[in-house]
């Protein structure tokens, strides 16, 4: 997985900033996706590109519990997003819709916007190629990365 970031080096991103609920009027991604992080980054939308990373700190994706938030980040391109940690719900939300919530402390810290980074899912490795370092991430389970590799949950269970 290759993509740049778009780091936002605060904690707390609740799902209402996400994706705001004024927009929650569709479940179609390609829809939220226009109003995907407008709350934080009212330019969020023309800067990221397919295969991009949201780079933050703790408790991402905190408040109601809205597949909305993963749908919109999905819908507008976002390949995962990589946080010191996530909000419970959220992150088992992302597995569950076959999007990558990959956990590695304080790595708002370490990451600049627009860097270009590089993930290992196996080795639990994300490469800053504009940096030329390394940071460790605890590696997802077997069944999570299979649960993403089908598309989700629901894949998983009825293919």
């Amino acid at each position: 997985m290759r993509g740049f970031a778009h780091v936002y080096k605060r904690d707390h991103i609740n799902t209402d900033e996400i994706i705001p609920a004024r927009y929650l009027t569709s479940d179609q991604e390609s829809e939220l996706a226009k109003y995907a992080m407008e709350d934080i980054d009212a330019e969020f939308v023309k800067k990221v590109k397919p295969g991009d990373f949201i780079i933050a700190g703790d408790d991402f994706g905190c408040g109601s519990s809205r597949e909305h938030a993963v749908w919109a980040l999905r819908g507008a391109g976002v390949q995962a997003v990589i946080a010191s940690n996530f909000a419970r719900i959220y992150y088992r939300n992302s597995l569950n819709n076959g999007f990558l919530a990959i956990e590695s402390k304080n790595i708002d810290k370490k990451i600049n916007d627009g860097d270009e980074l590089k993930i290992d899912l196996e080795k639990g490795i994300i490469q800053n190629l504009t940096q030329k370092k390394e940071y460790s991430f605890i590696p997802l389970p077997e069944f999570a990365l299979e649960m993403i590799e089908k598309g989700g949950l629901l894949n998983l269970i009825t293919n």
